[in-house]
């Protein structure tokens, strides 16, 4: 499927900005989590004020995504995108990443499955740094964490936090530091790390031992 295109960064650069970089080429550049270490472009002012449109690949167009979607009795999309995620072991794989007023859902692109579902009632704490990086962490401490990377990082923090006060009196919490945890699977904790850089931002992901 033509979903995803070869992409050259994750993060944004001067306007407009381009799609995020092909996940074959981050992995073979960067291989598994420990030790990565990946530039970062400081984004523009501009970007950070760009209009906010939700859906940004057709949703209602896609037969895989509505089918996946109507099987679990979502219809309200709130936000639809490209996006970066990390897994176990480091890699970085291509995933669509749609939001409703319920779940947060992860399909595979290229294989047209869904990967994963997280209803919002799930969603704990949303972590982020203090740079302007792409990355950012959802919290799931029933089940275990997910990091992803997207240009459009803020936009998704905005939704899911409004999604979540939607449908309950709960807010989560959006965690800001330079340096934080995740549980990349049940018993694997990763620690991510920014600098600022000459240029840009370094992020750097690290296996950590439990204690």
């Amino acid at each position: 499927m033509d979903r995803f295109r070869p992409l050259r960064r994750i993060q944004v650069p001067a306007d407009p900005p381009p799609p995020p970089p092909a996940a074959e080429e981050e992995e073979e550049a960067h291989g598994p989590a420990a030790g990565l270490l990946m530039a970062a472009r400081v984004r523009r002012r501009s970007a950070v004020y760009r209009d906010c449109k939700g859906d940004y690949i057709g949703v209602p167009s896609d037969p895989c995504l509505t089918k996946i979607l109507s099987k679990q009795g979502d219809n309200k999309v709130l936000f639809a995108d490209k996006v970066l995620k990390f897994t176990q072991s480091g890699k970085m794989k291509r995933r669509i990443l749609v939001i409703t007023d319920f779940a947060l859902y992860l399909v595979d692109p290229d294989a047209d499955i869904l990967k994963r579902r997280i209803a919002l009632a799930a969603v704990e704490k949303l972590r982020v740094s203090k740079l302007s990086d792409n990355f950012f962490a959802i919290i799931v401490p029933t089940e275990y964490d997910c990091l992803m990377a997207s240009t459009r990082k803020k936009e998704i923090v905005d939704v899911i936090i409004k999604a979540i006060k939607s449908i309950s009196e709960y807010e989560p919490e959006v965690a800001s530091s330079n340096r934080f945890e995740y549980h990349a699977a049940a018993e694997v904790i990763k620690e991510v790390e920014f600098e600022e850089a000459e240029g840009g931002i370094k992020t750097r992901i690290t296996h950590k031992e439990k204690a």
